[in-house]
């Protein structure tokens, strides 16, 4: 899996070189960016981690940028830091749904718990994402009867009705099953339930 990354975001470089000297002496990686224009230009290309971004800068402030992420899917937990004054707008930033907010000036630790657990939030999106986008490729490799038995029996068909309402043997609909079993590796029904409800059903 790919190494989770800090990016931070600030248009002020001398605070930039600090957060990132102080994330590289506790052992984590980091990416810089000078303003929230530049990191949704590389959005497609950006690690899993966490963002942390200052609340305010020119042409898009952090509370812009975090509804921007937010429409564009993207699943990095956010961080905001706020200057004097600017806890209202931080205040807006947890309900657009940031994680956390820091007031300037914050003590190093502060920040650094706060992005461990913004990390450990993302590592478990990352690893859901990742589980899903596997079941719903193994579901595209169903073949159309098959993911037809398989929506009866997400229904709670038993296998005779399954069979009635496709014109097929109940014998026949058992090899689908233990088809959609084979392909989807599903140990057991419940899984199976589990696996497409996390595919986002059928």
């Amino acid at each position: 899996m790919t190494e989770a990354v800090v990016h931070l975001i600030d248009d002020d470089e001398a605070v930039r070189d600090s957060l990132s000297f102080l994330l590289t002496t506790a052992g984590m990686v980091s990416r810089t960016y000078e303003s929230a224009v530049t990191f949704l230009e590389q959005l497609a290309d950006a690690a899993p981690g966490c963002v942390v971004t200052d609340i305010r800068m020119p042409d898009m402030n952090g509370l812009e940028l975090v509804r921007r992420l937010k429409e564009r899917g993207a699943r990095h937990p956010i961080i905001v830091i706020t200057g004097h004054g600017d806890v209202p707008l931080a205040v807006e930033a947890m309900k657009a749904g940031v994680v956390d907010f820091l007031e300037k000036p914050f003590d190093d630790e502060a920040l650094l718990g706060s992005i461990r657990a913004a990390l450990a939030i993302g590592g478990q999106a990352t690893q859901a994402s990742e589980e899903r986008r596997k079941f719903e490729a193994m579901l595209a490799a169903l073949s159309p009867r098959e993911t037809e038995v398989l929506k009866g029996v997400l229904a709670g068909k038993q296998n005779k009705v399954i069979a009635f309402e496709l014109g097929i043997s109940a014998r026949t609909v058992e090899v689908y099953r233990a088809n959609v079993m084979t392909k989807t590796s599903a140990g057991s029904l419940s899984e199976l339930v589990r696996l497409a409800l996390l595919a986002g059903g059928l």
